[in-house]
């Protein structure tokens, strides 16, 4: 049972991860024609990951952080991690680079990660669809990642690929920490989810939904409704 769990998380973690490089690849591609409707596309693509996060935050990372860590300490953790994301990004911000979308989607990636390797052990239909919101996410999340790291670096095509399929291999590591590790450490897992939330909401308000906006135009706000509803759709089915 125990091996079966092993390989059941890195084959459900590797599928999700695989989006990441996915996403990257489809932001790769030629620039769109006419002009307005790539600006519509990427804005769009942007509300509509930032719409994700924010269902990872409100439907998986925060619930299921708030069962395993007890009110006070959830609040504190919860509040660290907007903090120290806060620092992070500043300093991001003060050297030139813009990152933003990259650590938010590293920050939903791998606690979402650890708990599915953890869930693998007691509740495998979760585990399952868990894997598929995450993939369903990492793609815009991915998409908009790769847009804002080849606007703000001088990274060629290929090794950005290579960078993200790289982060794709995290997602295994990390399945297998929480199969493994964290199942014996529920008050752990249950912070470092809580944390990333903290973090995560804070780069949904200081970077993602700014460039998300784009004046007279309508397709990005409802694409941050269509986000959060894919999450709340996986929410739904696992409950």
């Amino acid at each position: 049972m125990a091996a079966e769990s092993f390989w059941a998380a890195i084959a459900l973690s590797g599928i999700a991860g695989a989006a990441i490089p996915l996403g990257g690849a489809i932001s790769a591609i030629d620039r769109i024609r006419p002009n307005w409707l790539e600006q519509e596309l990427r804005h769009t693509v942007a509300a509509f990951g930032g719409g994700a996060l924010l269902s990872a935050v409100a439907l998986v990372l925060l619930p299921e952080g708030t069962a395993r860590v007890g009110p006070g300490l959830a609040l504190l953790l919860f509040g660290l991690g907007g903090l120290a994301f806060f620092i992070v990004d500043r300093a991001l911000h003060e050297r030139g680079s813009s990152t933003a979308q990259l650590l938010a989607m590293l920050l939903d990636f791998l606690p979402e990660a650890m708990a599915l390797g953890a869930l693998l052990v007691s509740d495998r239909a979760t585990a399952l669809l868990l894997a598929i919101l995450i993939a369903l996410q990492n793609i815009p999340e991915a998409f908009t990642a790769f847009r804002e790291l080849k606007s703000s670096s001088a990274i060629r095509t290929g090794r950005l690929l290579l960078l993200f399929a790289a982060i794709a291999l995290l997602g295994p590591l990390a399945a297998i920490l929480g199969e493994e590790v964290l199942i014996n450490l529920p008050g752990l897992l249950g912070g470092i989810m809580l944390f990333a939330g903290g973090g995560i909401l804070y780069l949904i308000f200081a970077d993602i939904a700014p460039q998300a906006r784009l004046d007279q135009h309508w397709a990005p706000p409802l694409g941050a409704v269509g986000g959060f509803m894919l999450g709340l759709a996986g929410s739904l089915f696992i409950g």
